[in-house]
């Protein structure tokens, strides 16, 4: 005990101080005050720690320094705020995203196939480029003539700011179904699962011209079974559309955001599966362009947001579980019980208003998203396969676990993670090109506090970082009383952001491994 409290030392005296300034800042304030300003903390520091979270499982447990994770946020937000206001787009969508799914999950079939067949001299050069270029012209022009209901970014009638105002006030009615213009749906439908089989037969041609070792001959059912269950969910899209898009806008708000929740997490967990099986596996030897690579996904991801929704902020209605008013909400109804049962969107707590978003719903899904990737990383059997492939990888596939696909799903829920973070973060901080760089730089100060590597790092470091931003901008409207100042020092808003930078640049003066994080 001893000997662990003499080793431990300096992180104990940190975390001392860390808690002394944190008790010392209830002085100056009232007790109303000082509450609410910590739940504001800790609200942020649940978002951040949703993006480090995920960030640090990839880096962790993959080696992999992905910086495209601020724009996975991004990207969450709008696909929640799409099924949220525009589901009559989203259903549209399903279908030709589902298709292409389903031809690239195969690659690990066609990797077995075409290792037994390959072709002699240069022609095993040529060909996948060949077969990548076919792939993309069919791909534009099968998915570019496909119905889809769109709105106009560039017009503000038909903007998405305008269909989130009428969602906000209760106008949102049913657009038009959009109507195929060229070749009939069927034949579009067949094109795009072929563009996508095609895609999936060039990258893996394109990785064969590299490889020297022998492909293996083992052929797994599950890329079938996942193909499958791709075109059935794009089939089931189509010939349901219109019955799809009524259910979805007959819900109410909050069963439609509980329903944008889930689709942009999985639409997460996807995206970056595709990105691990597709772009990062043949890199894991090169970690410099493992480096570019996420960079240059991160810029391609931007301006595709910026092409599909236009460059304008907008923001996301809350659901209306978080967003009563009226006379039921007014001033005078103070009691608890009785807010709650008219679903305001405050709450009185010690003489302060609360937003029941996000002060206390943010803050709740943080918590359970800590508990449960705690739980599946330690008490599951999926993940003792993880920290066991991530210590010997060799003797883990010796057992005949697929580690690749181990590493396939880490990626996929680090990811997830960050388009769960994103959908959260999208009613309360409204939806901009910049807000997935924004909270990238938080969560890259929180994992240096905590630990770069560490989990439970990740989730100190969001709640350092939430707690001083909330409070040097309280401060900076009371003020802060310093002995020989006559007047209250009042922080101005530039000190929010750099105050965080210094609070990790004293921590790793002091941890070069930040609070949690391993010495090695």
């Amino acid at each position: 005990m001893a000997e662990r409290l003499k080793k431990n030392r300096t992180r104990l005296i940190v975390l001392a101080a860390l808690a002394f300034l944190f008790v010392s800042a209830s002085q100056g304030m009232e007790t109303g005050d000082w509450v609410i300003t910590v739940l504001r903390g800790l609200a942020v520091g649940a978002i951040t720690f949703l993006v480090a979270a995920g960030f640090s499982l990839i880096l962790g447990l993959m080696d992999v320094l992905n910086l495209a994770h601020g724009e996975m946020f991004m990207l969450g937000a709008y696909i929640g705020w799409t099924v949220y206001v525009r589901p009559d787009t989203f259903v549209d969508g399903v279908t030709p995203l589902a298709l292409i799914a389903a031809g690239l999950v195969t690659m690990p079939l066609l990797e077995v196939v075409l290792g037994r067949r390959r072709l002699p001299g240069t022609a095993v050069k040529i060909w996948p480029w060949v077969a990548l270029a076919l792939a993309l012209v069919l791909l534009f022009v099968t998915v570019s003539q496909w119905p889809l209901a769109k709105w106009n970014a560039g017009a503000f009638a038909e903007s998405p700011s305008t269909f989130s105002l009428a969602m906000d006030q209760g106008r949102r009615q049913i657009p038009a179904p959009a109507v195929a213009e060229g070749l009939p749906p069927l034949l579009l439908m067949v094109g795009i699962l072929l563009g996508g089989a095609l895609l999936a037969a060039a990258i893996v041609g394109l990785r064969q011209m590299k490889e020297t070792a022998v492909p293996s001959s083992y052929i797994s059912k599950t890329p079938l079974i996942i193909a499958g269950t791709f075109l059935l969910v794009g089939l089931a899209f189509f010939f349901a559309n219109d019955v799809l898009t009524n259910w979805l806008y007959g819900l109410n708000t909050t069963a439609t955001f509980a329903v944008a929740i889930v689709v942009a997490t999985l639409s997460g967990a996807t995206v970056g599966g595709l990105i691990e099986s597709t772009m990062i596996r043949p890199l894991y030897d090169r970690p410099i362009y493992q480096i570019m690579l996420t960079l240059g996904i991160s810029f391609i991801t931007i301006e595709a947001v910026r092409a599909v929704w236009g460059r304008p902020e907008f923001s996301m209605p809350k659901p209306a579980l978080f967003a009563g008013t009226g006379e039921g909400c007014g001033a005078a109804v103070t009691d608890l019980a009785e807010r709650l049962a008219n679903n305001c969107a405050t709450i009185f707590l010690f003489n302060g208003r609360i937003r029941t978003y996000n002060e206390i719903f943010i803050i709740l899904m943080g918590l359970i998203v800590l508990v449960g990737v705690w739980l599946l990383l330690q008490r599951t059997r999926l993940g003792m396969i993880i920290r066991a492939g991530v210590q010997d990888s060799q003797m883990v596939e010796a057992l005949g676990i697929n580690v690749r696909q181990v590493f396939t799903m880490v990626f996929a829920l680090g990811v997830a993670l960050a388009a769960l973070g994103g959908v959260l973060a999208a009613p309360s901080m409204g939806l901009s090109n910049a807000m997935g760089g924004q909270f990238l730089l938080l969560a890259l100060i929180a994992l240096a506090i905590g630990g770069l590597t560490s989990y439970p790092g990740a989730a100190a470091g969001a709640v350092l970082v939430g707690l001083l931003q909330q409070f040097i901008i309280k401060y900076g409207q009371i003020g802060i009383n310093l002995p020989f100042l006559a007047e209250p020092f009042k922080p101005s808003p530039p000190l929010v952001p750099a105050s965080t930078v210094l609070l990790m640049v004293i921590i790793l003066l002091l941890l070069p491994q930040g609070l949690f994080g391993r010495e090695d």
